[in-house]
This record gives C-alpha cells, structure tokens and sequence, in this order.
C-alpha cells in the first residue's frame, strides 16, 4: 500500500510542476482595448498559423481592463490605446508587476456623423463645445436645424481617455452623451442616428458612416505620422517586464515586417 501511495505522489507531483510550464510554453493570452483588438485578431491568427503548437487567447472590454488584468496577473498582454495611468502603475509595482510599454501601431481617432449630415469639417474647438454640450444644434456649426445626438465611448475605454486630453483638454463629457462599449458600437449608433456625431479608431471606418476633417486635415497614414492631424495616439501592449517565450515571441511577430503589414492592412499606421 505504501509504495502505491509514493507512486501516485510522484505523479501527482509531476502534474503539479509540468502543468504551468506547458501553459507558459503554449499559451498567451491578451486582454483589453477595442480598439487594438483587430490588429491583435488579426496578428494571433497569422501567428498560431505559422507557431501550430501556440494558442492565443483574445478578449476586448477596453484598455483599463487590460491594465487591470495584466496587473493581476491574469493576462499575458494589456492591448492599451493610451499610456498607463500613474495610479495603475503604482498599484502594479506593489504588486510585483513591471509593466512594460510595446508601441505597435500609430492611431488616428476620428470623428463621425450619419452620411445625411452635409457638415464635412469640424474645428478642435467647436468638437470640443459640442462634447462638453455646449454647441447642441448642428446648424451653429454649418448644418441643418437639427439637435446634436454626442455618442462617446464609455470611461474605461482608452479612446475615451485619449479623446478627453487632445479634444476636450481635461472638460468633462457633457451627461446627455450616449455611452457605447466599443468602436463599433459606435460606428452602429452614428450609422443609424442622422442626428449622431460619434468618435472611433481609424481601423474602425467604414462606409456606413462618414468621416470629418479637423480643422481641414484629413485622418490617414501620412498626416497621422507627420502629426498634422491632431486627434493622433499610439497604441501599445504592455507586458510584465521584458517578454518572454510566446508572449515574446508574438510581439516580435507584430513589430516585424509581416505583423506592420497586418497593421496596414486593419486600417492603422505602422510604426516601422
């Protein structure tokens, strides 16, 4: 009795041990930022077919949960499309976790309005009143007699930080905004309210909506890089110190030549 006893200990141990390392081998999991969520969709899957033996494992919910669960442990990459708050990263440091920003693509945020709205460009300014509530008729800004319907994305989502600090300058988001979870949740509402103006990542453009100019310029590749277009951001990844095993191995993927063309090719402007 005793020796099956030491036997079904020794493989019990062997499950414990080998368990973790075949996760840590195989596994990679990344958390966060809609906004990023297609260029990583779209990487892990060029990935996993070149690496047979990885599997990669993806969700949204925006950039401050990604952060969140890269600080607890709980995810491999933190897809952010804004820097990390000082607050996130003194709580991450009592921790134990060192996160590590990766830019991996340029972004450009763009604002959007039904494709009924004849106004074609908006001024930082007047973006900026009409988010804080006070421009509420598109004829103040050259269009119809008609009220402004304000679509935001939701506090934890990294484009609604971004959008605050380039557009707004600190002010708050006036509280008749309509709150969506994602870029294309937004896209859905302004494609669908002739009212609507809404703000998403340029990957997210498509022609159910129509795109502003800011002040005159454009969103693209070349204005976003030269930074004449002012509503600009880079995205990020961050990881737990410097990566290591797949989690390194797919980020090198992503900043090489094949994962900037993956970045092209989802609509966003790549960093090398």
């Amino acid at each position: 009795m005793s020796r099956l006893i030491k036997i079904i200990a020794v493989f019990m141990l062997c499950v414990v041990v080998a368990a973790p390392a075949a996760l840590a081998g195989g596994n990679v999991v990344i958390k966060g930022s809609t906004t990023v969520l297609p260029v990583a969709q779209a990487a892990a899957e060029a990935y996993m077919k070149i690496h047979k033996n990885v599997n990669i494992s993806l969700s949204g919910g925006g950039s401050g949960d990604g952060i969140k669960a890269l600080i607890d442990k709980s995810t491999d990459i933190a897809n952010s499309s804004r820097e990390i708050k000082k607050q996130e990263m003194d709580l991450a440091k009592k921790r134990g976790v060192n996160p590590v920003a990766h830019t991996v693509a340029i972004d450009a945020i763009i604002p959007i309005v039904h494709p009924k709205n004849k106004v074609q460009n908006l001024s930082l300014d007047q973006l900026s009143q009409i988010y804080q509530g006070k421009i509420t008729n598109w004829r103040e800004v050259g269009g119809d007699n008609l009220t402004i319907v304000v679509v935001s994305r939701d506090s934890s989502s990294g484009t609604y930080e971004s959008w605050g600090y380039l557009v707004l300058n600190g002010a708050k988001v006036t509280p008749r905004a309509q709150l969506q979870a994602s870029n294309g949740a937004v896209v859905q509402a302004v494609s669908k309210n002739r009212y609507a103006i809404g703000y998403i990542g340029i990957g997210y453009l498509n022609k159910s909506v129509n795109a502003l100019t800011v002040g005159g310029v454009q969103a693209s590749a070349k204005t976003a890089l030269a930074k004449e277009y002012p509503i600009a951001r880079p995205l990020y990844m961050y990881t737990n110190g410097t990566p290591k095993g797949e989690t390194e191995g797919f980020i090198k993927f992503l900043l090489g030549k094949k994962g900037q063309e993956i970045v092209k090719k989802e609509g966003f402007v790549p960093v090398r």
